[in-house]
């Protein structure tokens, strides 16, 4: 069976410098690092900088966070996420879309796929029940409506089970549309879903170590083709808490994936 590539999702260290991420991801387990930019504190000299310091560690960065599509008009940030990933070596760009017009979301979502062409980055949709664009077939209608090889559709674990998929969803999901995925393990009762600060505490504190809550991974996992990397995306006040070392939560959050997908085979 083909070895897993897992990556050090950013979401797990939100107190995390950039070069931080880097240093986490470095002193891990990981075969990819991820990477979160700020509007108010990213600058060129930050690209730079992470970049530079990326090449010397010999960290590959799997995707950079997160290009959030907002009601109103088109933001330039937006695509300057996507020159920032190609800059500092991010294979793919994550972005999610609090924007409820979904015309508008899959035209800000097609300027970045646009952005992308030639530069090596994907940009990848999101769906998630915190968000606008709620589930796997709401993001479909938005990637089928959208032109570009630099187009993906990215699938986490948490909000997949939340907004109802199931593994006949991913399994129907076009080759060509998936980059990477984002597994995490969680109870298996989920928020009351009546309440905005239910779900998003769930997605921020509650998330587990694969294998250690009700999800269903191992459906989501031999859904999905055997080549797809994972950021392991385990936002959890547990393992805040119980690791505030960033480099000894990143081993340990490697350590715990690691050991589920060894024991599948």
């Amino acid at each position: 069976m083909t070895k897993r590539l897992i990556s050090l999702a950013a979401g797990i260290m939100p107190e995390a410098t950039p070069a931080q991420l880097i240093e986490a991801a470095a002193a891990s387990d990981f075969d990819f690092g991820g990477m979160w930019a700020e509007r108010e504190t990213w600058t060129p000299a930050t690209t730079r900088a992470i970049r530079a310091q990326a090449k010397d560690a010999g960290v590959d960065l799997l995707d950079l966070e997160v290009a959030w599509i907002m009601p109103g008009a088109p933001d330039p940030w937006l695509t300057e996420l996507v020159h920032i990933a190609a800059e500092i070596g991010a294979r793919n760009l994550l972005c999610v879309s609090s924007d409820p017009d979904m015309a508008a979301t899959t035209a800000k979502f097609q300027a970045m796929v646009d952005a992308a062409k030639g530069t090596g980055v994907r940009v990848n949709l999101e769906f998630g029940i915190f968000t606008e664009v709620k589930t796997i077939h709401m993001a479909r209608a938005v990637l089928e409506a959208v032109e570009g090889e630099a187009k993906g559709l990215l699938v986490d674990t948490l909000h997949w089970s939340r907004s109802g998929g199931t593994a006949e969803d991913l399994a129907a999901i076009p080759r060509e549309w998936l980059s990477y995925c984002q597994p995490c393990d969680a109870p298996a009762e989920g928020p009351d879903l009546t309440s905005f600060d239910a779900i998003v505490d769930d997605a921020i504190n509650r998330r587990m170590p694969l294998g250690h809550g009700g999800l269903a991974l191992g459906a989501m996992v031999d859904a999905l083709p055997e080549h797809l990397p994972m950021a392991i995306e385990e936002r959890s006040a547990a393992l805040r808490d119980s690791f505030p070392d960033l480099n000894e939560r990143a081993r340990e959050c490697a350590r715990t994936s690691r050991a589920w997908l060894d024991a599948r085979g």
